[in-house]
């Protein structure tokens, strides 16, 4: 499995109480590393695959950290290391689990397509493209240059939405048809993300991501409705990530569906997005 796009410092504070202004707050915090496509990549090996993130980091201390923490977790890192400013996400957790994101993406939107590498797609099964890589650029072209790579491997493409909000700002007759021109094997997206994209999912597997009910998995010849498997919500973040490491590992339908569920109902069971 190889992933693109953001690798991130990342910083969960479960609040105690809600916020209010002026007021003061409890919080529980975390530190480690974040990012969609990172995530992913993480939850792959948790899972017993083997996988491969592909982005542009920054060589201060937070990039050298995030990079450090996916390595430990047997991720391959691949991709330029420049000067600059790494990302960073904060996620705010409420009470309930639900939570609240404030990106800065640092250096990752600089991906140029010069900059890939065609060993890097070698040997992968598929392709995950974070959606965030996608609403942006140059980083969108890099993604579809990828993906073309990737194809010519021999693998596969998947697409996460990532943030309805994002796509709004982008223009979603824009976002779409990028992501026609991707032709993509597989999109994940949200019940938000999938109205704000304004027409059907342009791929012949589609999984909808629906938080406390489950998913649904929707294919030419099967439509799969699933409960969730989760006991306890301490920290959303990350679900969805997990939810398609899961799926994309492989096997029947129902159960690559199982796996990702299972993952999605360990990440929310403590804090953090990564196993």
């Amino acid at each position: 499995m190889c992933a693109l796009g953001d690798l991130l410092l990342d910083v969960i504070v479960r609040l105690g109480q809600p916020l209010a202004p002026g007021a003061d707050a409890t919080a529980v915090t975390r530190l480690g590393a974040g990012g969609q496509a990172a995530n992913v990549a993480a939850w792959v090996v948790e899972l017993g695959g083997e996988s491969r993130f592909i982005g542009k980091r920054a060589t201060d201390g937070a990039g050298r950290f995030a990079v450090d923490e996916l390595e430990r977790r047997g991720v391959e890192v691949v991709g330029p290391a420049v000067e600059g400013r790494n990302g960073v996400v904060v996620s705010l957790v409420e009470p309930g689990g639900e939570r609240t994101m404030a990106s800065d993406r640092g250096v990752a939107p600089a991906l140029v397509p010069e900059e890939l590498e065609a060993a890097w797609l070698d040997g992968c099964d598929w392709l995950h493209l974070a959606g965030y890589s996608l609403l942006a650029e140059p980083v969108g072209a890099a993604a579809t240059e990828a993906a073309a790579l990737a194809r010519r491997a021999g693998g596969q493409v998947s697409v996460d939405l990532s943030s309805w909000s994002a796509m709004r700002d982008f223009g979603p007759a824009r976002f779409l048809e990028r992501l026609r021109r991707l032709e993509p094997a597989v999109v994940f997206a949200n019940e938000q993300e999938r109205l704000a994209l304004g027409a059907e999912l342009p791929a012949p597997t589609r999984v909808v991501k629906r938080g406390a009910a489950g998913c649904r998995i929707e294919t030419p010849g099967e439509v799969l409705e699933l409960p969730s498997q989760a006991r306890e919500v301490v920290d959303s973040t990350g679900a969805g990530d997990a939810l398609a490491a899961g799926f994309l590992l492989g096997g029947p339908l129902r159960a690559a569906a199982e796996r990702g569920l299972g993952a999605a109902g360990r990440c929310v069971g403590r804090m953090g997005a990564m196993p």
